[in-house]
């Protein structure tokens, strides 16, 4: 089982008229898209972090943008909160429900409305899984390039929420960098347009506001994404070093030469167990950590910047190195780090997603702290990792039947939050806030700060309905926002006039 911070979620007094929100539901969307039964609406009380459970009272599965909008529309107009839901593989409790709340699930609104190669552009709605997206562009020689380790699952409005980024983001960037448009609810329930087919709009960056935001600002129903188009070459290569300060060395020399890999992700050696045990990915015996670093483009550039990585990794320690020489061999190469996370399940009966981001230049020191943090604890970690970008995934290991260890793997999960942050890093690189992180935002961001987030949640949604509980650790009503005054709506002018 995976496991987060075992805080229970704080209690939710009631809100709004929901017998009568449910009623009107079932009006505009048929009883059998709105789903009440105890045991049927069980099945979505968590998501990818079943640590955090909360049974929604209602859960609706809308089939186009026109109900969704219905939807937000009705819950606004009786005053109850909703929660956006995609697949349900966020590991940050993003889309944890209400239990005095509708849960709305995206899961049937998964078209590709649009495929226009030719503009390098589709247009999906929310629940199209991400991986569909590369499948429906790759005949045309395009592909989508946000790459979670869930892609296989994860939907694109997910996607959206959380900014998910994958093992190709040092290159390729995050979802923000791909995506051109959203038709995007918003919480009073207007559908806007964000965004455009032009890759600069005029104006405010309402949608890289947008993306990212959680969920906290609206519901998604259609985005426009771009697509690349697929590589002249595609060259991946697995390094096995004695330790994982080696391996680091080895990035750092890797990134100071100039070299910008697609991708380059370590393991350690108990991540690279669990793995074997999982998948049998056949990693160098051995290895204290492995890279895998892989490279695309042109065909002359891609074959003289691998011979120098190459000369990297054996400059810095590596006793094995060795390339794919197809694609069969490329996909097991990739098998044992995607795999990583569920893998971890071989060697422990539960465990904590971590997700924080420090320098590339930190990565001995923070690694070493980690070591240390666990021999002192007596708390396992698993580290596996966006070594490119920083981007940590420690996998901190405790078996919950035994009394005290989920406390000390709470404390050893929190001290690795620190050392990023200590490190001029950050507590979540593309998990998400959600409602596990809530309680470490005060340790990266003032009050002055939060506040200043805070009021832009509220020009959105100035009444507090649109997944409320996630994100901020002191929830507050918008008037009680400095700088707002309850009933001045802040998308108006003396609203604007008033915050900024």
């Amino acid at each position: 089982m995976e496991s987060g911070a075992l805080t229970p979620p704080a209690r939710q007094e009631p809100r709004g008229d929901l017998d009568g929100c449910t009623a009107r539901l079932r009006e505009l969307l048929g009883r059998e898209a709105v789903i009440t039964d105890r045991q049927r609406v069980r099945t979505y009380e968590c998501d990818g972090l079943a640590s955090h459970r909360s049974v929604p009272a209602v859960v609706v599965l809308p089939e186009n943008a026109e109900q969704v909008r219905a939807v937000v529309a009705t819950c606004s107009a009786h005053g109850v909160p909703f929660v956006a839901r995609g697949s349900g593989t966020g590991l940050s409790a993003g889309a944890l429900p209400r239990s005095d709340g509708v849960l709305v699930v995206t899961s049937r609104m998964r078209r590709i409305l649009e495929l226009d190669v030719a503009n390098e552009r589709a247009v999906v709605e929310p629940g199209v899984v991400n991986l569909d997206v590369t499948r429906a562009a790759q005949p045309y020689g395009y592909y989508f390039a946000p790459d979670p380790s869930s892609q296989q699952v994860c939907s694109v409005g997910g996607n959206v929420a959380e900014n998910s980024g994958g093992a190709h983001c040092l290159k390729h960037g995050f979802t923000v960098n791909h995506v051109l448009a959203a038709s995007v609810v918003t919480p009073d329930g207007e559908e806007v347009e964000l965004g455009g087919p032009a890759r600069e709009a005029p104006g405010y960056d309402l949608l890289g506001a947008f993306v990212g935001s959680e969920g906290t600002l609206g519901v998604v129903t259609s985005i426009t994404v771009r697509l690349l188009r697929a590589p002249e070459s595609v060259r991946t290569l697995l390094a096995g070093f004695p330790t994982t300060d080696d391996a680091g060395a080895a990035v750092s020399a890797i990134i100071a030469a100039g070299i910008t890999p697609a991708a380059v992700e370590m393991m350690d050696a108990l991540s690279i167990s669990a793995a074997e045990q999982a998948v049998r990915c056949d990693y160098p015996e051995g290895a204290g950590a492995v890279l895998i670093v892989e490279l695309d483009g042109p065909h002359a550039e891609v074959e003289h910047t691998f011979t120098e990585v190459s000369e990297h990794c054996t400059a810095h320690g590596a006793f094995e190195i060795r390339t794919a020489a197809d694609e069969r061999e490329r996909a097991l190469i990739w098998k044992g780090r995607k795999s990583a996370f569920a893998a971890v399940g071989r060697i422990s009966r539960d465990y904590i997603v971590q997700d924080g981001v420090i320098p590339r230049t930190a990565l001995p020191d923070v690694l070493r702290r980690i070591a240390e943090l666990s021999a002192s604890s007596g708390v396992r970690v698993a580290n596996v990792f966006h070594a490119g970008d920083g981007n940590l995934h420690p996998l901190v290991l405790f078996d919950g039947s035994d009394p005290g260890e989920t406390e000390r793997a709470e404390e050893v999960s929190g001290a690795i939050l620190d050392l990023c942050v200590e490190h001029g890093g950050s507590i979540t690189g593309e998990h998400g806030v959600g409602a596990d992180k809530v309680r470490y935002m005060g340790r990266m961001f003032t009050p002055e700060d939060l506040d200043t987030m805070q009021s832009l949640r509220c020009a959105f949604d100035p009444e507090g309905l649109c997944n409320p509980g996630k994100v901020f650790p002191t929830p507050r009503l918008c008037g009680e926002t400095p700088g707002r005054r309850r009933g001045v709506h802040p998308l108006t002018e003396a609203g604007l006039a008033e915050q900024f």
